[in-house]
């Protein structure tokens, strides 16, 4: 019997900077509708292999395959290399990505950073971008803002927003790096809801995050990073109780 290949899958994935690796050999991998949390101290490497989960870092060994094809990279002249920009753009269009930092272009409306995509990938016209939009904004639970510019906009709205811009272009998977680590704790709750709001839709996630509530009540799958490498790969009811590892423990102890 044919298997369906993993929706994304990384397999001895290396990353080096300055020579000295970051992302040690790692392999990973998702299906649709999975919603997997990734938790580890600063330094880890958890945000270095989303970003080329992402197709935004090259690597430096292995490959990434998105639906059981290569990304990031092409087999040129019997060799591997990285992909040009314009490959990429192809690669990374079913790949959504939130940063910590929200990225909205401030001399841009609402609807122009969420739009902008679909121009640039030349997706539908004018009204039916901004049709998508409005529809979008409708998601987050910004309706109304589209003539809005980041500047009039609270962190937790500009974090939707991105969000917003994400789903723009239809992702079949969903990559956010710490989403809420640069808000006001009261603003926090307003994103998660979000994002768990997508979770109950069926989008397929990976978070970044120190959101452990998150991680406990939606996720499904729960991941320890340590010095670049996974250490803990449980679900979540595994991961944080009594009998998970003496490193994961010690972890917890203090984000708890």
């Amino acid at each position: 019997m044919h298997e369906t290949a993993p929706l994304l899958q990384a397999t001895n994935v290396t990353k080096k900077y300055h020579g000295e690796a970051v992302v040690k050999n790692i392999s990973f991998e998702t299906n649709t509708g999975q919603v997997t949390a990734i938790l580890g101290p600063s330094g880890s490497g958890k945000s270095t292999f989303l970003r080329a989960l992402a197709l935004l870092e090259p690597i430096d060994g292995g490959e990434i395959r998105f639906e059981g094809q290569l990304v990031g990279q092409i087999q040129k002249r019997g060799r591997r290399v990285n992909a040009s920009e314009r490959q990429l753009a192809s690669h990374r269009a079913a790949i959504g990505m939130v940063f910590q930092s929200f990225n909205l272009f401030p001399h841009m409306s609402v609807e122009q950073n969420i739009t902008l995509a679909l121009k640039v990938h030349r997706r539908g016209t004018t009204s039916e971008n901004r049709h998508t939009a409005d529809s979008i904004l409708q998601k987050v639970g910004l309706s109304g803002f589209s003539t809005k510019f980041p500047s009039e906009l609270s962190g937790g709205q500009q974090q939707r927003v991105a969000i917003a811009r994400a789903l723009a272009l239809g992702p079949k998977i969903m990559l956010f790096d710490e989403p809420t680590s640069a808000l006001d704790p009261e603003l926090v709750r307003e994103v998660l809801k979000v994002m768990e709001s997508l979770a109950e839709q069926g989008m397929t996630m990976i978070v970044v995050t120190h959101e452990v509530g998150f991680a406990k009540n939606v996720a499904s799958r729960a991941i320890l990073f340590d010095r670049g490498e996974i250490v803990e790969d449980l679900p979540p009811e595994q991961f944080f109780s009594p009998g998970n590892s003496e490193r994961t423990r010690t972890f917890l102890e203090h984000v708890l």
